[in-house]
């Protein structure tokens, strides 16, 4: 059969339902009849059922992706992942065959899969998340079903297909990318391309041609990053195919004498920031933004690839978010999308499948605002696939990285909590919540030491262990984890009217406070800031997802929570003055002014300190001597609200709040020394002084 869906150009989920002994036997009896000369085994390494099929842990599925195999064998005894399940499916070349142990459809839903212990799941009792692929997969006429003690019984192949067999060939729309990177790669400076695409559509091998007829036809130096090196293998392997040569070597390539094509991780590109006349970046979608920023701003010209519908989290984001930065940073720039499929047929019923068991294509068809919006409680368990692919496309197009796993984590997690805001049936806004926290005094006490980490409770152990509170850890809290409001609804108040609801819910079942965390954005911090709740933590590392800093809010709604809120707001006014140079220097200066602004006042200036403040600003004080009169000038509640209306607020916030030189200053374009930079301070400080003097 495999030879049959070959010459379709298809592939075919294979499921081998049984015990695992039973589900074990059968593959390998199956695998001596198929032979594979390779393959792909992912479970217990000693269970391999057959010698050409390489050992790989569910964790290292990403290695994988960008390369092609005929056979995978999936053991879902072992545990299943979804973001992995859906990686492991786009690397199947046509005629591939993907076979599934596991137990039979109708157990799935209660099947105690090992995987849910890893994110914080419970593993008894019913799961939602796996029943609906059950029935997804029972109602689906592609999938082969094999009793593992009976026959296999292939399903009939339709005879709706063309005589023409199928073969690997270039479309007309990867031609179309390949001729549009050429002429960015030739081209004026400031014009990028952005290409997307599915998986399959031939966006790394377009980008690996290319770069050779770019390097033929006289560019000596190309870049490529992506998120790992093993995503660009396709890319290599083209460019070589391209010069008509056998290469060998993974991240470099030299085509002829003094032309070079070189793979970099992002942060040695960053760091060592080498010349060159294009940069490729493949996988877009799973870098941060602000590094792909800092990439399109450093270099003459860059092209942008990404998947849409990933399984590393969507392309859409990167799409919504990044857009922004190209509009305002490069306005002239380009964009393409690949549509045809290269690796397998249109007919290739697969594809369809996973996008619809992991809910890679769901989208939200959105409606404008309007005054009959309603907010309601709802479930994802019970909802018909077209409302959760509304809901669930809402998660994906609002956030930079929605995955599978949040899909199965939203479903199963039992103290999940979802309220939803409808606009004449559509589903227009979510919000995702889930309760954690009540620790027993004694382990959040060793949480706070860091001698124990539980699965999930994000929050509190976050505030016990990192923000030295153990007592908060004690508390219950609802911790929103998404909102969410389509496009066409936002500032219209949606998205504080599912959080009031959710607050509802929370004070309802007697918890101490209602929480968040997420990536600190500018134009996130206000609308919580608003609905009263207080930054308790930012994080000390930028997130690998978002390279955003984690930043946590609370609101306290019973006496205990409100005291949390007052204790860890203070104790963290307390310390941002003194980490902000040390932990965060580079934070952007609005981030710097916008979770100032949330903090607890610092004490009233003295009246020492406000005699250095004027001497400077009146005078000629200088700077350093009146540096620690500046900081405390910074943390009055009257500056914060203030200084955003200063032209040298990004001034201010590098040289008094983060310590940076004057040099460094001066290479940021904010002066032209210190000279230059004193003389532009003393007016703001002079307007504070005059603010603090009103107050």
């Amino acid at each position: 059969m495999a030879a049959q869906l070959a010459v379709r150009g298809e592939r075919r989920l294979v499921l081998i339902e049984g015990d695992r002994d039973q589900t074990l036997a059968c593959v390998r009896g199956i695998m001596d009849r198929l032979g594979p000369s390779a393959g792909v085994w992912v479970g217990n390494a000693g269970h391999n059922p057959h010698v050409s099929l390489e050992p790989l842990a569910a964790g290292q599925i990403r290695q994988r992706l960008g390369t092609e195999t005929p056979v995978v064998v999936w053991d879902g005894w072992q545990g299943n992942p979804p973001d992995a399940l859906a990686a492991v499916a786009g690397t199947l070349v046509a005629g591939g065959l993907w076979f599934w142990l596991m137990p039979p459809l109708d157990q799935w839903g209660r099947f105690p899969d090992p995987d849910h212990a890893r994110m914080g799941l419970p593993e008894e009792g019913h799961h939602p998340f796996l029943a609906r692929l059950a029935g997804i997969i029972e109602a689906s006429p592609s999938v082969i079903r094999c009793d593992a003690n009976g026959d296999v019984i292939p399903p009939p192949l339709s005879q709706n297909h063309e005589n023409t067999p199928f073969r690997v060939t270039a479309t007309p729309d990867q031609d179309r990318a390949i001729d549009a990177i050429v002429r960015t790669g030739q081209g004026r400076r400031r014009r990028p391309l952005v290409i997307t695409a599915d998986r399959g559509r031939g966006k790394s091998a377009a980008l690996g041609m290319a770069a050779t007829r770019l390097l033929q036809g006289g560019r000596e130096r190309i870049l490529v990053v992506s998120p790992r090196k093993d995503n660009v293998a396709t890319l290599f392997r083209h460019a070589a195919r391209e010069a008509g040569l056998d290469h060998q070597e993974q991240t470099r390539f030299q085509p002829q004498s003094g032309a070079t094509l070189e793979w970099l991780p992002i942060d040695d590109l960053l760091a060592r920031r080498p010349e060159a006349e294009l940069v490729m970046v493949d996988e877009a979608a799973a870098i941060p933004a602000p590094l792909l920023r800092q990439i399109l701003l450093g270099w003459p010209r860059v092209v942008f690839s990404t998947t849409v519908h990933g399984y590393e989290g969507s392309g859409r984001g990167f799409n919504l978010r990044f857009r922004a930065v190209l509009d305002r940073e490069t306005p002239h720039w380009q964009w393409l999308t690949l549509r045809q499929p290269v690796r397998w047929a249109t007919s290739d019923p697969l594809e369809p499948l996973v996008n619809r068991l992991f809910m890679l294509d769901a989208e939200n068809p959105g409606a404008e605002a309007g005054e009959d919006i309603t907010i309601e409680s709802w479930r994802p368990d019970e909802a018909s696939e077209a409302t959760l692919a509304q809901a669930f496309g809402l998660l994906v197009d609002a956030h930079y990285r929605t995955t599978p796993s949040d899909l199965r984590q939203w479903m199963d997690d039992p103290d999940a909590v979802t309220i939803v805001a409808r606009r004449q049936g559509t589903i227009v806004g979510v919000l995702w919540a889930t309760v954690e926290g009540g620790l027993e005094p004694a382990l959040a006490d060793q949480v706070l030491r860091g001698e124990r980490r539980l699965k999930g409770h994000l929050l509190p152990q976050s505030l016990a262990n990192h923000g030295g509170d153990a007592k908060a850890a004690t508390l219950r809290m609802m911790r929103v984890v998404r909102v969410a409001v389509h496009d066409g609804c936002r500032r219209h108040g949606v998205g504080q009217r599912l959080l009031a609801a959710a607050t509802d819910k929370a004070e309802a079942a007697g918890l101490d406070a209602i929480g968040t965390s997420f990536g600190a954005a500018v134009d996130l911090l206000p609308f919580w800031q608003s609905v009263g709740f207080s930054t308790v933590r930012l994080g000390i590392s930028r997130e690998a997802s978002s390279g955003e800093y984690a930043v946590q809010m609370l609101r306290g709604l019973s006496e205990a929570g409100k005291a949390a809120q007052q204790r860890l707001s203070s104790r963290f006014a307390e310390q941002w003055p003194v980490l902000l140079p040390v932990v965060w220097p580079s934070l952007s200066s609005e981030l710097v002014l916008a979770i100032s602004v949330n903090l607890p006042s610092a004490p009233p200036l003295t009246g020492q300190e406000i005699i250095e403040l004027e001497a400077f600003a009146h005078g000629h004080r200088g700077f350093e001597l009146t540096l620690p009169a500046l900081k405390r000038l910074a943390f009055q509640v009257e500056a914060c609200h203030r200084l955003p209306d200063f032209t040298e607020a990004a001034l201010w916030v590098r040289v008094v709040l983060q310590n940076a030189s004057w040099n460094a200053v001066r290479n940021d374009g904010l002066c032209d020394g210190k000279r230059n930079g004193e003389s532009r301070l003393k007016p703001l400080v002079a307007g504070l002084l005059a603010t603090s003097r009103k107050s």
